[in-house]
């Protein structure tokens, strides 16, 4: 299989990091009899080795405008996915985030990673810094080295660089901006990786993303001892259900007979805890005196480095408050503002093409200004799409200061208010069986579709080991701006528990998109896909036994109430008059999470007799008060 045909199959069949260079879908199509736009029509291509200061030399592609009355600045990208095309004869269907970068005229710069693809070295998983390592070298002096040797070598550059790149490539960008190199004037992180224990892409809050971190490292992980053109195939599972195959698949430690040859799996299972390993590889206390200018951008619904993109902004206006600091958050799955219109996600819409809009309006006058001196754009601290209402919004902080505290508050009957539970207001129990895990979508696919972030959940709601609450009809608009905080008093037979909380929001039974065709005869009517949908606005896991520290996990006491709260990721998203909000709760979801024994164990070490049934109670009385903690904007009676 050729590099290509490897990576569309990778692509087709899992959720990964981005892997191709950027703005593949965002190319404008070329007209019949147009000049040709082409990269190859007015770009040279170089491929170099580039030294590092330990020797090692990193493969790099220069793609450098023809135009030679003026000169470029250099926009790079650092990847572990390859800088395909390879060969000097070679082009990319184009350049850049969007169409507008190449056709503006920038020196494109790719670059594989230290021990990645054809350069040379020893690859290292999100490695750490050299304060937190103490080795001679790292990703930020490999930046520092890269553009010294650009800006001496770079045909007809301007002196200044700018630097982004999605997922992998957003982490790279991230440990750029660290650098201190004074020719980096600014950065767009885009979906970066902060930490792979705690929210992003392998771990939730210590509960193992399965199909993701699985499917990804069975290849990507694979070892590399030479440089190669070719990017590693993706493990064929034989058939298209994931819930079906990871459950035949068996516990967690299972794993390890696909993965023999998969040095960071077999890593990630020997480190269960927040330990060193993990902490090593959390970006977040690196974040400090950063220079250049930064654009964070992420995705309302991207299903894996959410997490990254809102912890770098707030991180950085905290340790670095005299950077030029400043988010974008839009209605987007994983890399959507590169690789779609984002105009909708599955079945919701988002009422226009939101990644042109951003292309044009945010990131290509963020990169003029500060590469090419163009005028200053007038950018906002926060530019944040608000889903529901469909609408972008300049605030000038992030989450916004008229944003005001409430909690919503489980009730007795399934009901859900902002009034407190009464002292009377009991608890429900279901039984959680392991063997039986809620399904994270209806139609499981064998990785993380990103549809699954707004799906149904209709199908969920309805087993009896989900407990469900929704407030009635909502006579007014109700906007959510900022994190939601679970507070469940709780209660199981076992010695471990997952807590998983899902946010939805529920149409009225006649709802319609506004692009929805009553279809056909009366003998064959296309049914209304949207009446009644129970959209995912929001969920995320508790580990049980990492209630109180992922360092340090405890076992429940059987039988003891017991408090479990953290943080979710935010939202942005406004509940329309007529609509419901919906809370659901269980302690599956499968196989996007790896089922919990619900005993206190390693579960990555756990045997096929450690699963066992367990009953979960959830309190809701004036005593226990279980409910979700959120932010209102703005401020409603």
């Amino acid at each position: 299989m050729t590099l290509i045909r490897a990576l569309r199959a990778t692509l087709s069949s899992l959720v990964l990091p981005l892997v191709l260079l950027g703005g593949l879908v965002g190319a404008r199509a070329q007209e019949p009899g147009a000049p040709d736009a082409s990269p190859r029509a007015h770009y040279t291509k170089r491929e170099v080795l580039i030294p590092m200061r330990d020797g090692v030399k990193l493969f790099t592609a220069i793609y450098t405008p023809k135009d030679a009355r003026r000169t470029y600045p250099i926009l790079l990208q650092r990847t572990p996915y390859s800088v395909w095309p390879y060969g000097e004869t070679a082009f990319p269907p184009h350049l850049g985030p969007s169409a507008r970068f190449q056709e503006e005229g920038f020196i494109f710069v790719y670059q594989d990673v230290r021990g990645r693809m054809m350069s040379e070295g020893e690859f290292v998983n999100m490695r750490p810094q050299r304060t937190v390592s103490g080795a001679a070298v790292d990703e930020s002096t490999d930046t520092f080295d890269t553009l010294d040797w650009l800006l001496a070598h770079a045909e007809r550059n301007n002196g200044r660089v700018g630097q982004w790149g999605i997922s992998y490539p957003g982490f790279y960008t991230a440990v750029g901006m660290l650098s201190g190199h004074p020719a980096l004037k600014a950065v767009s992180p885009e979906a970066p990786i902060m930490d792979w224990f705690t929210g992003d892409d392998f771990h939730r809050n210590g509960a193992l993303w399965l199909p993701h971190a699985f499917n990804f490292m069975t290849s990507f992980g694979l070892p590399r001892p030479e440089p190669t053109q070719k990017y590693p195939t993706p493990l064929q599972h034989g058939t298209s259900d994931g819930y079906a195959w990871f459950l035949r698949l068996g516990p967690t430690a299972a794993t390890r007979q696909y993965t023999k040859e998969v040095a960071f799996w077999n890593e990630m299972l020997d480190h269960p805890t927040y330990d060193a390993f993990w902490q090593a590889r959390n970006l977040r206390p690196q974040l400090k005196a950063v220079k250049p200018a930064v654009l964070t951008v992420g995705g309302w619904f991207d299903a894996e480095n959410l997490y990254g993109a809102l912890q770098l902004f707030q991180t950085v206006n905290r340790q670095s408050p005299a950077t030029d600091n400043r988010l974008v958050m839009g209605p987007w799955f994983h890399g959507g503002w590169e690789r779609s219109k984002g105009d909708r996600l599955g079945p919701v819409l988002f009422g226009s093409d939101t990644s042109d809009w951003f292309q044009a309006e945010v990131l290509f006058p963020f990169f003029m200004h500060h590469l090419k001196q163009a005028k200053a754009p007038d950018l906002a601290k926060a530019t944040v799409f608000e889903t529901g209402a469909n609408r972008w919004h300049r605030l000038e902080a992030w989450p916004p200061k008229q944003a005001k505290e409430a909690r919503l508050y489980l009730q007795p009957g399934g009901g859900l208010s902002f009034a407190p539970p009464p002292a009377d207001g009991g608890a429900d129990a279901f039984t959680s069986d392991p063997a039986k895990p809620v399904p994270f979508i209806e139609q499981v696919a064998i990785g993380m579709p990103k549809e699954y972030m707004t799906a149904d959940q209709r199908f969920a709601g309805r087993r009896p080991d989900v407990l469900v609450f929704q407030t009635e009809p909502l006579t007014q608009d109700l906007t959510l701006a900022g994190p939601l905080r679970p507070e469940l008093f709780v209660a199981t037979t076992g010695t471990d528990a997952d807590w998983v909380v899902k946010l939805i929001d529920v149409y009225p039974d006649a709802f319609r998109n506004p692009d929805f065709h009553e279809g056909g005869s009366p003998w064959d009517r296309t049914p209304n896909p949207m009446g009644g949908y129970q959209q995912l606005v929001r969920g995320e896991v508790m580990r049980g036994k990492f209630r109180d520290s992922l360092e340090h996990p405890a076992p429940f006491v059987p039988g003891q109430p017991t408090r479990v709260a953290w943080s979710m990721n935010d939202i942005f998203h406004t509940f329309k008059k007529g609509h419901r909000v919906m809370v659901q709760l269980q302690s599956t979801w499968f196989p996007l999470m790896d089922r919990n024994p619900q005993v206190f164990t390693n579960i990555n070490e756990a045997k096929a007799g450690d699963y066992q049934k367990a009953t979960h109670t959830v309190f809701h009385d004036a005593a226990r008060p279980s409910g979700l903690g959120l932010l209102r904007w703005p401020e409603q009676p």
